[in-house]
C-alpha cells in the first residue's frame, strides 16, 4: 500500500469519526453543565425548604453521579457502542451491591427519612433500642446520643423501625 492510498484512507476514516467525537465531547459537556445546574437547583430548594445540610449534600451528590453516568452512557451510544448490555450489567451490579450492602443502604435510607420527617431533633432526649440519651447529631448512617454510658452510635435503621420515645422536645 503506497502513502497516497494510506493518506486517503486516513482522511476518509477521520471524516467518519470526527463528527462522532465532536458529538461525544458536546454530550459530555452538556451533561456536565446539566449536572451542575441540577445540583444548584437542589441546593437552593433545600435551603428554601430548610432541609438538613447532610441531606442536601447527599441529594446534590447523587444527582451529580446520576447525570454523569447518563452522560457517559449517552456518549458511548453516540459512538456506536451497544449500551444495552452495559445498562443491564449496571442493573445487575446494582442489584448485587444492594444485596451485599443492604444494612448500609437501609441505614442510609432511614437516615434520609429521619432527616426529612424529623421525629426528633438535636438536643431532644430520646430512648431507642434500649439506649437513652440526648441527641447530639443525626447523619445519614448513625444517630449519635450522649448517654450516661458515654456516646452511643445507633444505626438509623434502628431509629426508624424500633419504637422511639421522645422525652423532651427542646
Amino acid at each position: 500500500m503506497d502513502i497516497t492510498k494510506l493518506t486517503e484512507l486516513a482522511i476518509q476514516e477521520s471524516m467518519i469519526w470526527l463528527p462522532k467525537l465532536a458529538a461525544v465531547v458536546f454530550i459530555i459537556i452538556l451533561f456536565f453543565i446539566l449536572a451542575k445546574f441540577v445540583k444548584r437547583i437542589i441546593i437552593k430548594l433545600a435551603e428554601k425548604l430548610e432541609f438538613d445540610p447532610h441531606l442536601t449534600k447527599f441529594f446534590a451528590q447523587a444527582s451529580r453521579v446520576v447525570f454523569t453516568l447518563l452522560g457517559i452512557i449517552t456518549a458511548l451510544g453516540t459512538i456506536g457502542i451497544n449500551v444495552s448490555a452495559l445498562v443491564a450489567g449496571l442493573g445487575l451490579t446494582g442489584f448485587a451491591l444492594g444485596f451485599a450492602f443492604k444494612d448500609t443502604i437501609s441505614n442510609l435510607l432511614s437516615g434520609v427519612l429521619i432527616l426529612l420527617y424529623r421525629p426528633f431533633n438535636i438536643n431532644d432526649k430520646i430512648k431507642v433500642a434500649g439506649y437513652e440519651g440526648k441527641v447530639i447529631s443525626v447523619d445519614l448512617r448513625y444517630t449519635k446520643l450522649d448517654s450516661e454510658e458515654g456516646t452511643v452510635l445507633i444505626p438509623n435503621s434502628k431509629c426508624f423501625t424500633d419504637p422511639v420515645v421522645v422525652y423532651s422536645k427542646d
